[in-house]
């Protein structure tokens, strides 16, 4: 069986511009593996206008961060995954969070349909 991702853009506040959540299955992973107060990666990083999305999956690996504690990644480092296309399916893996302690989330696995559609929506949306 596959996971499911959901693209979510949290509105500008008032210390940082509009940012992204990634919910795998219903679950924020930013909020399970960064804690409370951490925050997801601004819009304009990882879905640019006129370039493709960093989240973007080929058969070449990439690395893309995809939060940070409330102290800021350069602080306690950022939570970050290898996003990479196998034929029809799409592996996020790898994972490195911040905080040494944290226990990182578990591979993921999507069917490169549902995957690309939801990128193409949220690119839409940016």
């Amino acid at each position: 069986m596959f996971d499911r991702l959901e693209i979510r853009v949290l509105p500008q506040g008032p210390r940082f511009a509009a940012q992204l959540r990634f919910l795998v299955n219903g679950e924020d992973v930013v909020e399970v593996a960064v804690e409370e107060g951490g925050r997801g990666p601004l819009v304009a990083d990882v879905l640019p206008a006129g370039r493709p999305s960093l989240l973007r999956a080929t058969s070449e690996a990439r690395r893309v961060e995809l939060g940070e504690p409330e102290c800021t990644g350069d602080c306690c480092g950022f939570l970050s995954v290898v996003v990479q296309r196998f034929g029809d399916i799409i592996r996020w893996s790898g994972w490195e969070v911040p905080y040494a302690p944290a226990a990182p989330p578990p591979d993921f696995h999507f069917e490169a349909s549902q995957y690309d559609a939801e990128l193409a929506r949220a690119e839409a949306d940016r």
